[in-house]
């Protein structure tokens, strides 16, 4: 599979990319994407929720009337679920949620979520850049040039570039990542995916292993 190779400006600079088709032209495997992007999500849940339950409640424990006689069910304290103001019955806890999977899996679900994109024509590659400041007006014009200006876009570059980071900070709608960072997530949550050309070697050589 052949891609051309775009500039900043948007332009076919000529050359092309062989992109590899054990990464970008797989039957995806739909069962190990959820699982990946599943674990994506728990991971980044904090586990924090916590109600109190009866025993959490200040209260008194004083029995609040006698066990028999009254005609109605019996009532052991005023911090029972079932009075105003008691504890909550089997209430959340503080946990955590997040779970281990293996790392062939792992691969396996990043190269179906390229393949899912790549048919879709949803992948560009664009020669390396950089900027001379952190400009957020910088970014808005490789993304006009581009034609992804209204559209979820995640770049992919090989190495940290702060200025091109600092630049796309105040965009929610574009994210930098590096080509070892990549998550299946955030591979299916983009509507454009923008490789830099150097980070394509690294992609495959994880991805492959």
């Amino acid at each position: 599979m052949k891609v051309a190779v775009l500039d900043i400006q948007g332009k076919d600079t000529g050359r092309k990319v062989e992109l590899s088709d054990t990464v970008y032209n797989i039957e995806p495997n739909n069962h190990a994407v959820y699982l990946d992007v599943k674990q994506y999500l728990a991971n980044k849940r904090q586990g924090t929720h916590k109600a109190k339950e009866r025993a959490d409640i200040s209260g008194s424990t004083r029995k609040i009337k006698k066990q028999k006689g009254t005609g109605t069910a019996r009532a052991g304290s005023i911090k029972s679920p079932i009075f105003r103001g008691g504890g909550r019955v089997f209430g959340p806890r503080p946990r955590d949620y997040s779970f281990k999977l293996n790392k062939n899996l792992k691969r396996l679900a990043r190269r179906s979520a390229l393949s899912i994109q790549a048919k879709e024509n949803n992948i560009l590659v664009v020669e390396d850049f950089s900027f001379e400041a952190p400009k957020t007006k910088n970014i808005t014009s490789v993304l006009k040039a581009l034609g992804v200006e209204n559209k979820k876009s995640l770049f992919v570059l090989a190495e940290p570039n702060n200025n091109v980071y600092l630049s796309s900070r105040n965009l929610k709608s574009v994210k930098i990542v590096m080509n070892t960072g990549l998550s299946t997530y955030e591979l299916l949550n983009a509507n454009k995916i923008i490789f830099s050309e150097s980070s394509l070697e690294g992609i495959e050589s994880n991805l492959t292993k």
